[in-house]
């Protein structure tokens, strides 16, 4: 696995099921350690931001999410990537855990959409445990309450902790329990309210046209506009300068 340069963060490249391995390799060993998983949004929010630029490119793993960032290794590399979306991610390390019996733990979102997918998992996979759920409040933690929350999911045993705070929240939060959770921490997103039936996910063609966007602006006009209509325009506009300032580029290792 190696890492290409798309504007501002390093993109992990390579086969869906060794992103899967790697990930589960860290969650056996108990490895502190974080993926965040890349779209447009968090491309952009990190060319904006040098520090949380470093934030994402500190990541053991950074996924390629978005369609556009796998057109974009095509356009910049010639590279040939698979999606490695984190609402297909979610389900799937969950049945890698499971047969390899490793303990989940869930954090973000709300206690009530945590309670719909707790219920869904045990009927998917009732092999695997969930070690434990928290829904933190949709405000700045204090550091006392970040160190319970800490304390509480390693005094759980969990392997593996499913993170949805939403970008750039969930990465500052993972990144800041490095090294004070033992476990490998994965920021999901929408994949939360997706897997509990909250939210519908685009049609597959929708998908693969990278249109998945506007099927969630359908469903959240008056929260998603404005983000899509800067950060999309944005996007575009990065990876045009990108493509006239450098043609191929020497890859980044993934090992540090």
């Amino acid at each position: 696995m190696i890492r290409h340069r798309i504007i501002s963060i390093d993109v992990t490249t390579g086969p869906y099921p060794v992103f899967i391995d790697e990930i589960i390799h860290l969650a056996r060993e108990r490895h502190s350690s974080y993926v965040c998983v890349a779209n447009v949004h968090m491309c952009v929010e990190a060319s904006l931001d040098r520090d949380f630029a470093q934030i994402v490119n500190n990541a053991d793993v950074i996924t390629p999410d978005g369609m556009p960032l796998v057109k974009a290794l095509k356009l910049l590399y010639g590279i040939d990537q698979e999606r490695v979306a984190g609402m297909d991610l979610f389900p799937d390390l969950l049945a890698a855990a499971e047969r390899e019996g490793l303990s989940v733990f869930l954090y973000g979102s709300t206690a009530e959409i945590l309670h719909v997918i707790s219920r869904r998992i045990a009927g998917e996979f009732p092999r695997l445990r969930i070690v434990g759920t928290h829904a933190p409040p949709f405000r700045h933690l204090t550091a006392d309450e970040e160190h319970a929350d800490a304390d509480r999911i390693n005094d759980s045993g969990a392997h593996l902790v499913m993170v949805a705070l939403g970008c750039p929240k969930q990465e500052q939060w993972i990144a800041r329990m490095r090294g004070k959770i033992n476990a490998v921490m994965l920021g999901v997103g929408g994949a939360f309210p997706v897997y509990a039936g909250m939210q519908k996910r685009a049609p597959a063609w929708m998908q693969k046209l990278s249109l998945e966007w506007l099927y969630r602006l359908y469903q959240e006009p008056r929260r998603l506009w404005r983000r899509y209509l800067v950060t999309n325009t944005l996007f575009l506009v990065l990876l045009a300068k990108a493509l006239l300032r450098t043609g191929k580029r020497t890859p980044v290792t993934l090992r540090k």
